[in-house]
This record gives C-alpha cells, structure tokens and sequence, in this order.
C-alpha cells in the first residue's frame, strides 16, 4: 500500500529540506542550492528524483561517499568554456555551480560551456532547464550515471542510464522543456514499483539472462531497456562521452556503483550547454516564433480527442502551477527522513 502523504508549500518544503541536508553537514548555501533543485524536481511531479533523494543522498553523505563540505573550484579554460571541480559534493549543489558558471558565460558572450566532474547524481535535468529559461537561456544538458544498460548486442552493463534534456525559453509563455533517460523508464520507476509491491511492464527492463521481465526485483539485478534499440545506445554513449570524457570525469564502467560502493566517490560527470537567446532577436521575436511553433502542433488533429497533442514540459508546467497552489504532496516515509536529520542541524 502507498505512504500516506502530506501537502507542504513550496517554502514549507523547502525549508524543511534545508535544514534536513544542513543537518548532514551542508552550509547554509549549499543546503539552499540542493533545495531548489530537488524541489523543483517534485514541483514538476518527478517525485521519484525530488526530496525521496534524502534517503540515498543522506546514506551515502553519512557513509563518507559524499563530500558535506565540498570546496567546488572552477577553472576557465576558454571563454566560453568552464570546468567545475565538484570536490564529490551532493550532485544537486556540483550541477547549479555549473549552471551559474554556463550562464555567466552565456550571458557575456552569448554561448556558455561548463564541464563539471567529481559530482554525483544531480537530480533531473528539468530543475535546471528551467531556471535557465527563466533567464532567457536555451539549454542542452545532461549527465552520466552508473552503469546499468549493457551495450548494443552486449550481455552485460557497461553504461549508464544518462539523463539529458533541453529547453527553449519563451518570454510569452511556458519554455519548452524535454527530460529523458536513455531507457524506457528510470530505475529509480522500478525501485518505486518494488517498495510499493507492483509489477511492471515488460517493456521496462530485462532480468539477469536479459529476458523481458514484469518483476521489480528481478529487473533491478537485470539491465535497463534502452529507448529505441540501437539508436538509444547511441543517443547513451554521446550523453556519456559529453559528460563524463570531454569533463574529466568517470565514464562508462570506470562510474563507481552508487548501490554496491556507496562509501566511495562516484565521479559523475554533467555537461550544461547554454546559448542567451537575447542576442539573437528580441524578446517580441522569440514569443512570436515560440507560439507559432507551438500553434503548428497542437493544431494537429489528435487521435484521441481527450488526448490532445502536448508540447515537451507541459505537463511538468502545469503540476508546477497547480502545486504552488494547492500545495506538494509528500509521502510519509520521506517527511520522515527529512524530519529526522533536520532535527539534527546545530548550525554552521
């Protein structure tokens, strides 16, 4: 059966995360900046990658596998190109440093590059899409991740199920915004399916002989299901060649297993590609082509007329606005965790 749940307000939960990940050692800041994007994450109602992350990220901050008191550096190499030391801090934190260093380059020079390593897992990738969006910046960003897709005709997993995504800003209205995987479903969809005592489509995964399989359990000692074959496990490889080789970073099976070797830094690595929309037309320019663009989807006939054509991110937008109304809803077990290590915080 499901946790019970609770309903938080934006701030209520955020400051409630706050203090949960200072009490694991954050500074104040860096507390703040895991906040935004984990509460952004359930905002948009990716509940599996928002604050449920407090029962993995807080295991392993107080296993010693994550950095609390990371000293993130950024070294410029080029002027639109950045690399972020990580420092193995919490993943959330590494990823918003990138962020800010690929929009301040971008907003000088209209293009920002930032290779971050030494990180971990970041969240999604919405969170920061997002936030550059708001700020006029179309995105392409992604992360690598432990390995858990064998390779195309392989037998064993020797790469991650890298998350990627973009945005195209729209100062008349909602961005566009796509978040994907390489599989068919994230993994964290099968350990949600597990702890809820649910079986799952054979679409989602294969066991440990690589057979289709509806169990869970099974499925988490198996592989991932790449989305479209051979062309998904292409589509995983460059994610991972951008984040995890051209940053300096661990890649394919040099990823430490966040399950198996949770004391040890994972070495992630994240890519943010930004370009500043501003300088190439003007704020009226952009909104008229983005709601053309969009005026040219939805006017396609839908199949199903109470299924109507939707466009990347609007479902995510529209549990954002119907959330910061009405409140987020929490399970139990989470509110649990983030109470508990909350309590513990005695300050900087």
């Amino acid at each position: 059966m499901p946790s019970p749940s609770e309903r938080l307000s934006e701030h209520e939960l955020s400051q409630l995360c706050e203090a949960a990940f200072r009490g694991l050692g954050l500074s104040a800041a860096d507390a703040a900046d895991v906040a935004q994007v984990l509460v952004l994450a359930d905002l948009f109602g990716l509940t599996t990658h928002g604050v449920s992350r407090i029962e993995s990220y807080g295991e392993r901050l107080a296993l010693g596998g994550i950095n609390p008191r990371a000293s993130i550096r950024i070294d410029t190499l080029a002027p639109v190109i950045a690399r972020v030391h990580g420092d193995n801090a919490v993943g959330p934190l590494v990823g918003m440093h990138a962020l800010r260093a690929a929009m301040q380059m971008a907003e000088r020079f209209g293009v920002g590059v930032a290779l971050a390593r030494q990180s971990n897992h970041f969240g999604p990738i919405s969170p920061y899409s997002y936030l550059a969006a708001q700020q006029g910046f179309a995105s392409i960003i992604g992360s690598n991740a432990t390995t858990t897709i064998a390779p195309w005709g392989g037998s064993d997993a020797r790469l991650g199920n890298s998350p990627v995504g973009f945005a195209v800003p729209n100062p008349g209205g909602d961005p566009f915004m796509l978040d994907m995987a390489m599989s068919v479903v994230a993994r964290a969809k099968i350990r949600q399916a597990l702890k809820q005592g649910q079986t799952i489509p054979e679409t989602w995964a294969t066991d440990e002989q690589g057979r289709p399989t509806s169990d869970p359990a099974a499925a988490l000692k198996g592989f991932l299901q790449a989305i479209g074959g051979h062309k998904g496990y292409g589509l995983a490889l460059w994610v991972d060649l951008f984040a995890g080789l051209l940053s300096d970073a661990a890649y394919l099976t040099h990823v430490k297993s966040w399950v198996d070797s949770p004391d040890e830094p994972q070495n992630l690595g994240h890519f943010f590609i930004l370009i500043n929309t501003r300088v190439l037309g003007s704020a009226d320019w952009l909104t008229e082509r983005m709601k053309d663009f969009a005026a040219i989807l939805r006017d396609s006939p839908a199949i199903d007329p109470d299924r109507p054509v939707l466009l990347p991110g609007e479902i995510e937008l529209s549990k954002l606005r119907q959330q910061r109304t009405e409140g987020i809803e929490v399970d139990a077990e989470t509110l649990a965790r983030l109470r508990a290590y909350a309590t513990t915080h005695q300050g900087d």
